[in-house]
């Protein structure tokens, strides 16, 4: 008799497992740990953004506080000092000595609501950084913390991993 037998006449439609249990068990464990790393491996290697996006409180690296202003629509498509195309439907901002891929969460001081955003560019320069603006923040970005109808907003901003650039 061989391992498996089959319940519909020889064609190998449904299978009965006729191992012992426990050895059963332990090749699907096995397989099971062998996807389980496969899955893990073909992850990005930029997992600490996603470290950070699952832990309550993770370890602020630095922190400012100054107003935050948002790009004008005449940004979309071009592109920014990193090199990266502008979309401002994405969580993206610019700072003025942040390296590249910096992660940042920015809080509205008024509202207390924030938003992450990678930083992908250089400013905000003229007469935004005159007036004390020390991020540009994407559309996107802006709205989910309420600053679009203003325009700025005094925010605080916290470094929660430092790019690699």
């Amino acid at each position: 008799m061989s391992r498996c037998d089959n319940v519909r006449n020889d064609t190998c439609e449904l299978w009965v497992v006729k191992e012992a249990p426990m050895r059963f068990a332990f090749r699907i464990r096995t397989s099971l740990a062998v996807i389980f790393l496969a899955v893990i491996g073909a992850l990005p290697s930029s997992s600490a953004y996603s470290a950070v996006k699952g832990s309550a409180n993770p370890r602020v690296l630095d922190t400012q506080i100054g107003d935050a202003t948002y790009y004008g629509s005449r940004f979309e498509g071009r592109k920014t000092a990193s090199g990266r195309i502008f979309d401002g439907s994405q969580a993206i901002a610019a700072h003025r000595t942040y390296r590249f891929g910096t992660l940042v969460r920015v809080t509205n001081l008024q509202n207390k609501r924030s938003v992450n955003v990678v930083i992908v560019d250089r400013g905000p320069y003229g007469k935004n950084h005159r007036e004390g603006a020390i991020i540009d923040l994407s559309p996107s970005a802006a709205k989910k913390i309420g600053i679009i109808e203003k325009g700025q907003a005094k925010v605080k901003i916290e470094v929660l991993v430092w790019g690699k650039d």
